[in-house]
């Protein structure tokens, strides 16, 4: 079973992105998105784990988060309403740790652990 987990850090701000809406999707081999969990960031700007019980197979994968909502919430203009990151679960692999890094005008992300 592979767990996905992600932590958000505004680095404009220099601190956790709390309150960011995070879902988590997996891709069919007809390529159609089906949503199998979400949540949203806690005060530390970590989502701890979002496929919940759920097996996850290999395939592909994205989390989009709600960046939008975020930045207007601070009053604060940005570029990207919505960030989308796309990746891949191999067989065998347990832990998949997604962070952000975001400011208004660009983000970074990686695989963590």
């Amino acid at each position: 079973m592979s767990k996905i987990t992600t932590h958000v850090l505004d680095v404009s701000l220099g601190r956790p992105a709390a309150n960011i809406s995070v879902f988590l999707e997996s891709r069919s081999m007809a390529r159609a998105w089906t949503e199998i969990g979400r949540g949203t960031t806690d005060s530390d700007g970590r989502l701890k784990d979002l496929a919940g019980d759920k097996t996850l197979a290999a395939g592909i994968y994205r989390l989009t988060f709600d960046t939008g909502a975020y930045f207007a919430k601070h009053q604060i203009e940005s570029l990207y309403p919505q960030v989308t990151i796309l990746f891949e679960v191999k067989e065998g692999q347990a832990h998949y740790h997604i962070p952000l890094l975001l400011s208004p005008f660009g983000y970074s992300t990686y695989r963590g652990s």
